[in-house]
């Protein structure tokens, strides 16, 4: 059978045909893109830590001085960000246990201050292994940073030996979810 040239009707359909599989390509690409997991949770034990917590993306790690219950400190701090949220957890240590409390209630308090919030919502907290101390909390707080953007803050607060730590969640708009899968993640190993 010889070829011969399409008519009008069979080049429409032609292209029809070939506008409904970019069609489908876009859309297949527009849901794979829809689907594309914004938090990607790995759990993760940076030496010296001595704790294990999941994160959402892959973190980084920083260090610096910090003054703490007047007493001067290098805090660790464990970060990253994903989908408008930075997750966070920092650590350091005081020299003696008296230091203990003091650090943590005034932790506390600037991660309050530092958001011009007043009246944090406290629930107890309770991580395995952690030290018992009356200042371990998970506070939430709403806010503002210093460029006037409105936050929403949601961070724990707790101790093991002579270690303070603080893992936090900040964002515009948290997610239960995330915030459940980060906190409950909060384990000591052993």
């Amino acid at each position: 059978m010889p070829l011969t040239k399409p008519t009008g009707s069979a080049r429409a359909l032609a292209r029809a045909g070939a506008n409904a599989w970019l069609a489908c390509v876009g859309l297949s690409l527009g849901a794979l893109t829809a689907c594309s997991p914004t938090l990607d949770w790995r759990e993760t034990q940076f030496e010296g830590s001595g704790i294990v917590a999941s994160f959402p993306c892959r973190p980084d790690r920083y260090a610096r001085a910090v003054t703490v219950a007047g007493a001067k400190a290098q805090m660790d701090m464990i970060t990253c960000a994903t989908g408008g949220v930075t997750y966070a957890l920092s650590f350091f240590d005081v020299a003696e246990p008296a230091a203990v409390t003091p650090a943590l209630a005034d932790l506390r308090a600037l991660a309050v201050a530092n958001l011009g919030a007043t009246v944090p919502q406290a629930v107890p907290l309770e991580i395995k292994g952690m030290t018992a101390n009356a200042q371990s909390a998970r506070l939430t707080v709403a806010g503002r940073l210093p460029d006037g953007a409105a936050v929403q803050e949601s961070a724990a607060f707790f101790v093991k030996g002579l270690r303070i730590y603080q893992a936090t969640a900040i964002g515009a708009k948290l997610a239960p979810e995330a915030l459940d899968t980060f906190f409950t993640s909060l384990k000591f190993p052993g």
